[in-house]
């Protein structure tokens, strides 16, 4: 059960006067709690004079937005039993009422979807490694098809990149899963119980608080600061906590873009075999860096007494297309036995035919990856660009690599910002998606995958959002100027 007091720390800076009743403002923030799960499904609430005391609001108040929250279908009450969060049964409308009308009338076909970051497929070069995969396919027919660890060329072409990175891998140190979140959650299964401390930085990728929640374990963040990784509050962090595990994106971190140099990642190795803490390294980015590549892995260079702490993951969602769901772990190969054990209860095997397409892929990625970063750089600068134009007010960054603007807004408006922009046809991530406890509200990440016209039409759609908000915290937006 949430507390008032838990609730209302999530609910952050929810309530701006002059933008609508509180009551509707309250029932619209819970919406945005729910559908980024920062509020779990089944979740009791509490009860309407509680939460009424905590925000220093009328009973009223609060009893109008969970009867608003009820008749929408975010909420659910049964008499002596209280309120718990749900979704709603079928497809409601679930945007603010005071909001405009949609942008350009209905955005049924016209959806622009910036809250998940990740690139459309390089058809240019998937279809010729699907048809040369389709080719080797019949090697693998008289087997049975199981191949838990994954089929050995492509473990061994994994393996081989990590060596000419500058750690030296076996192939019987991979295992190929289902994308980094497939890995992830394997990790925690196998090594983490009910209750550990698991420290993450802040802002983190979302899905790692997911699947934190889902193993009953706590998150204890990290902040990153402007220039990047603090480790000796990191340090200070894992003395006083203990945690069993340890997560961290250091090459071109989503959301900042920021990249962890060569120092900082041998002391952070060190760290980790010194307080004996499981290290996960969640590499999915890697070899996204627009402005220079990543230093070498995490553990690169040190002794295997070091390496036995580190885990590393990676996966082809961000590098090639996220359809494949093709991830792969490494670890030595202890580790990677007690996975595989934890794996055998959930899924026996990744599918050949994708693990055959991502061996051509990965036997092309020379030539491929340079293309694509290119392609990127072009995209974040365009975006980086029309965002300043529009928005003056903005702090935009320019990220070195990676998929994402991590910008700084200046007002505490990202969940407001990213709820309104539903009605003009934009779906965003808001900052809080990133964070612990209503953290992040002055932030929005911008992923910089959309082609040369969506991304035009995306900020319009953007400006005409902030502008509908109204209020004192709205956005200033200046008009466009055709420059860029």
């Amino acid at each position: 059960m949430v507390t008032g007091i838990m609730l209302s720390k999530v609910l952050g800076e929810w309530w701006h006067r002059g933008d609508g009743p509180a009551h509707r403002q309250l029932a619209d923030r819970v919406q945005v709690l729910v559908l980024d799960g920062r509020l779990p499904l089944r979740t009791r609430l509490p009860a309407e004079r509680e939460l009424a005391t905590t925000l220093g609001l009328s009973r009223g108040t609060v009893t109008t937005a969970y009867d608003a929250l009820r008749e929408s279908g975010f909420i659910a009450s049964k008499r002596g039993a209280g309120s718990w969060v749900e979704l709603p049964a079928r497809p409601r409308q679930v945007t603010p009422s005071w909001s405009l009308t949609p942008y350009g009338g209905s955005v049924a076909d016209t959806f622009i979807d910036m809250a998940h970051a990740a690139p459309g497929a390089p058809t240019g070069d998937l279809y010729p490694a699907v048809q040369a995969a389709v080719a080797r396919l019949p090697e693998f027919l008289p087997a049975h098809g199981y191949y838990g660890n994954g089929i050995e060329m492509l473990r061994g072409a994994i393996a081989d990149r990590y060596t000419r990175r500058g750690l030296p891998t076996r192939a019987d140190q991979i295992m190929v899963c289902a994308g980094a979140q497939h890995g992830i959650s394997l990790v925690l299964a196998a090594f983490v119980a009910a209750g550990d401390r698991i420290v993450v930085e802040h802002p983190a990728y979302p899905a790692i608080f997911d699947a934190i929640r889902q193993v009953s374990c706590r998150a204890v963040p990290v902040a990153l600061t402007a220039l990047g990784w603090d480790l000796d509050l990191v340090e200070a962090t894992v003395a006083q906590t203990a945690p069993r595990l340890a997560y961290f994106i250091p090459d071109f971190h989503n959301p900042t873009g920021l990249c962890m140099d060569a120092e900082q990642r041998i002391r952070l190795a060190r760290l980790a075999h010194r307080r004996q803490t499981l290290l996960l390294i969640d590499e999915s980015m890697v070899e996204l860096g627009l402005e220079h590549p990543a230093p070498p892995p995490v553990g690169a260079g040190l002794p295997l007494s070091v390496q036995e702490n580190l885990v590393h993951l990676g996966s082809t969602s961000k590098t090639f297309w996220g359809g494949l769901r093709v991830g792969w772990i490494r670890g030595q190969s202890e580790l990677l036995h007690r996975l595989a054990v934890v794996r055998a209860g959930t899924d026996l095997a990744s599918p050949v035919l994708e693990q055959l397409i991502t061996v051509e892929l990965l036997e092309q990625a020379d030539d491929i990856l340079p293309r694509r970063n290119k392609e990127l750089a072009d995209r974040r600068d365009q975006l980086t660009a029309l965002v300043r134009e529009r928005f003056p007010g903005w702090s935009v960054p320019h990220p070195p690599g990676g998929l994402n603007l991590w910008i700084d807004l200046a007002a505490p408006v990202s969940s407001m910002l990213a709820l309104t922009a539903g009605r003009y046809g934009l779906q965003l991530a808001a900052g809080p998606r990133f964070g612990v406890d209503g953290a992040f509200e002055t932030r929005l990440r911008l992923p910089y995958t959309l082609n040369a016209e969506d991304t035009v039409t995306a900020v319009d759609r953007l400006a005409a959002a902030a502008s509908g908000m109204g209020g004192a915290t709205a956005p200033s937006v200046a008009p466009a100027t055709g420059l860029v």
